[in-house]
């Protein structure tokens, strides 16, 4: 029988070649509950007991196994046919996210490593390869309990509870094949200048020869460059006869055609530049309030995994008519295609990882964490939706443990080498160390008290900080600021009341609800030294539903309402700042 492919499209929109096949779809399976598949040779087996439909993780209904308790370890296997011509440059094997060890094998054979649950990973699988039927092995270990593995938002007990949610076990993005010539195009970094009128584009290429890039912009060209490589780099700057800047609500793109011999890569880029300015932070010159939304990238089908590409369109959607202009991508490093979205329309974007289960008062952690965070930085560099960088995320001091200040200290050192371009918060919330920005979580509910935190700050005073009594952070004063959690009203008039968690008493009323997010928002909007917001959340998660929607994307008001409140002219906007 024939199986549709699931999640078809490119997976990286931003870096696509015509010669590539898409791996999704039936793969057969196995739980290895002992771990001890490895020591049996599993990966030389020519079949397994079960099947899966791939990239649902085994926990989701879509992967047609939802086995939600904990799974240790798990295989997959996959006969793929090659062909003599595709052999005879490179087969590039590619994994969009395995969570978290996987091992990867072709034909019995050990290709390679990779720990991390959420960033992409690839092989040159050329030489274990031959034309006809050859087989893909993927072991995959997880075990979100122990302290040395990040989970982000994945429960580590049994039941899903309170924040934490349904976990996700190998792997749950897509897999696929490319084929490349002998001589081919590795990477590539964009530097837009946007005085200058000018795209600077850095390659890493693998063989030597002619590089080029051709610009185009709605069909029309408008400007190209080239430069010869033998030593593995090349970089050319394209003068753009055409300037459209990539701004807030009009995600205006560059097409791009990428050259090396015989290798062609479609790409695309946006003009743009983030800069701060005193407390401000500025895109391209000017301030624009930063009104943002908590998405979580969770699904009721497929966990971390959205069921289709119009799925994760209609997220962004959601939030544009709710008068968000972007969001903060919470403990979760999201998939290239949805970043794709952002890109084309507008919508501003803080990358993040997911930090959470990782114990930060061991100095393990940071060789834990260090490499997937770079990887992350690194693959996504070149989306100009993403306007800021957030590693960490609320790094308690708690259970008789304190972070260590200088693995965040370290891992924000290295994203700044990384990526000048952006700022970078070294940690969400608490606590902070050193940060180009400064931000707060606050789940006061009272309006009139929570706009009291902020009135000494608003007109040139001190800033309020939950967490300064403490002696674990210190406002800077002339750090540009924002409130990145607030509001997190619990609402679920429909269903189990005590079963819904959220942050504090939930309203008794439509009309109460609103009128709690208008004083809360309004308190952020109003203050001219805030340069925007984050409110927690976009929709409800599982138990938690504190979301302006439900779990499956159902309004929960009239957005009409929200769109409102959320979009008038902030005081950032129009006034200058106090300080």
């Amino acid at each position: 029988m024939e199986h549709t492919i699931p999640r078809p499209e490119h997976p990286q929109p931003q870096f696509e070649r015509s010669q590539w096949v898409n791996l999704n779809g039936q793969w057969q399976f196995a739980f290895d509950f002992g771990k001890s598949g490895l020591d049996r040779h599993w990966e030389e087996l020519e079949t397994l007991d079960q099947a899966i439909t791939v990239p649902f993780c085994p926990e989701s209904d879509l992967s047609g196994i939802g086995y939600k308790d904990f799974i240790p370890a798990v295989w997959y296997l996959k006969n793929v046919t090659l062909t003599q011509e595709q052999l005879e440059g490179r087969v590039i094997l590619h994994f969009g996210a395995v969570d978290y060890e996987s091992h990867v094998f072709v034909n019995g054979k050990k290709v390679g490593i990779h720990r991390g649950g959420y960033t992409s990973f690839s092989y040159d699988i050329t030489e274990f390869c031959h034309p006809g039927e050859n087989r893909l092995t993927v072991y995959a270990a997880d075990d979100n309990r122990h302290g040395q593995q990040p989970h982000g938002k994945q429960s580590e007990l049994f039941y899903s509870h309170d924040c934490d949610y349904t976990r996700t076990t190998g792997i749950w993005q897509t897999v696929w094949m490319e084929f490349v010539p002998k001589a081919y195009i590795k990477s590539v970094k964009y530097f837009p200048n946007i005085s200058a009128g000018t795209l600077t584009v850095q390659a890493e290429l693998c063989g030597k020869g002619d590089f080029s890039v051709e610009a185009s912009f709605a069909g029309r060209p408008c400007g190209k460059a080239s430069a010869l490589s033998e030593n593995g780099t090349a970089s050319v700057t394209l003068p753009l006869s055409e300037i459209h800047l990539w701004e807030a609500g009009e995600g205006n793109l560059y097409d791009l055609t990428l050259r090396f011999g015989e290798d062609q890569v479609k790409s695309y880029a946006g003009l743009r530049e983030i800069r701060i300015d005193g407390m401000k932070v500025l895109l391209n010159g000017k301030p624009v309030f930063q009104r943002l939304v908590l998405d979580q990238g969770f699904y009721p089908d497929g966990i971390y995994t959205a069921p289709d590409e119009a799925t994760l369109v209609r997220d962004i959607e959601l939030s544009l008519a709710a008068g968000f202009n972007g969001a903060r991508l919470h403990q979760k490093v999201f998939e290239p295609r949805f970043l794709y979205h952002c890109d084309r329309l507008g919508y501003l974007a803080w990358g993040e990882m997911a930090n959470w289960g990782l114990d930060l008062s061991d100095p393990a952690a940071l060789e834990t964490f260090q490499g997937e965070w770079l990887d992350a930085v690194l693959r996504d560099f070149n989306h100009p939706a993403i306007v800021g960088w957030c590693p960490f995320n609320e790094t308690w001091d708690r259970d008789r443990r304190k972070q260590i200040d200088s693995t965040l200290a370290m891992i924000y050192r290295l994203t700044k080498v990384l990526d000048p371009t952006r700022p970078c918060i070294d940690t969400s919330g608490n606590y902070h160390v050193v940060t180009d920005i400064y931000d707060v979580h606050d789940y006061e509910q009272d309006p009139e008290i929570f706009a009291e935190h902020y009135e000494a700050f608003r007109t040139g005073g001190d800033f309020y900080d939950v967490h300064r009594d403490k002696g674990r952070q210190q406002y800077t004063k002339g750090l540009p600021m924002f409130v990145s959690e607030y509001g997190g009203i619990k609402w679920n008039p429909q269903g189990d009341i005590e079963k819904a968690w959220g942050y504090g008493q939930g309203p008794q009323s439509e009309e109460e609800f609103i009128a709690r997010y208008r004083g809360l928002t309004d308190a952020l909007l109003d203050n001219p030294n805030m340069f925007g917001f984050c409110y927690t959340q976009l929709y409800d998660v599982e138990q938690e539903t504190n979301g302006l929607y439900t779990y499956d994307r159902q309004p929960k008001f009239d957005m009409k309402v929200f769109a409102s409140i959320n979009s008038r002219t902030a005081a950032c906007e129009k006034t200058p700042s106090a300080l």
